[in-house]
Order: structure tokens, then C-alpha cells, then sequence
């Protein structure tokens, strides 16, 4: 890989990682209960809910610092993906108000996580020596 691949993926991660983090953040400080409701709906433990601050705040900033990316990069594609599942499911056929796919920033956040997965963080990076970075 050159440099301007290296560039590109510390652009990538940073930027989206940076985005994501804002919605952990949002439910460290207005709470979870939203994402409790729902697991009960559907007859789950509510302490499930706390791994949202896993896959939204803790994820992201490994993601940034670039420290085992590869695992967590996983991690975020299947917070992602969970988050598709229990809220996002109705509107995987449907469009936004602007036309757009109604799923479409989530489902690119959870690519986003398993293109991770497969390339790692690249040179720009805490950690590169380990086979999850």
C-alpha cells in the first residue's frame, strides 16, 4: 500500500469513526432507555442495551487511535447491523424524503466496519503489528 492509501484510510476512519462517536455520546448523556424498550419488546434482557456504549463510543475511538482495528471494525459492523434489525428493519425497502435509501447512512457505517475488518487501519496508526490491527 502507498501513502496515499494510508492517507485515505486515516481520512476514513477518523471522519466516520468521528460521526458514529457523536451518537454513543448522545446516548451516554440522554440515556437508553429507547434501546431498553426495544429489547424488551422483543423478550431480551435490558442490560444488553449497555453494549451500544461498546459498539458507539468505544469502537469508534479504537477506530481513530487505530488499535485493533480489524476487531473492532467487527465490533462496529454488527453494532450496525443490530441496529438495522431492531429499529431500521420497516425501512430497508423504503426511500427518505430526499430520495435517498431510508437505511443508507447505518448500512454505510456497518460496511464501513467490515471493510475494516478486511484492510485494517493502515500504516497511520497506534498499533500495526498485531494480526487484528
Amino acid at each position: 500500500m502507498n501513502t496515499k492509501q494510508h492517507i485515505g484510510l486515516f481520512i476514513l476512519r477518523v471522519s466516520i469513526a468521528l460521526t458514529m462517536l457523536v451518537y454513543g455520546i448522545t446516548k451516554l448523556i440522554f440515556g437508553i432507555d429507547f434501546i431498553t424498550g426495544l429489547l424488551n419488546q422483543y423478550g431480551l434482557p435490558s442490560f444488553i442495551a449497555y453494549g451500544v456504549f461498546i459498539g458507539e463510543i468505544l469502537a469508534p475511538i479504537l477506530i481513530i487511535i487505530g488499535y485493533r482495528t480489524k476487531l473492532v471494525g467487527l465490533v462496529f459492523a454488527i453494532n450496525c447491523f443490530v441496529a438495522i434489525l431492531m429499529v431500521q428493519l420497516p425501512n430497508l425497502f423504503k426511500l427518505n424524503e430526499s430520495g435517498g435509501w431510508a437505511i443508507g447512512l447505518i448500512f454505510i457505517y456497518m460496511m464501513f466496519g467490515i471493510a475494516l475488518f478486511f484492510t485494517g487501519a493502515g500504516k497511520y496508526a497506534l498499533s500495526t503489528k498485531n494480526k487484528w490491527d
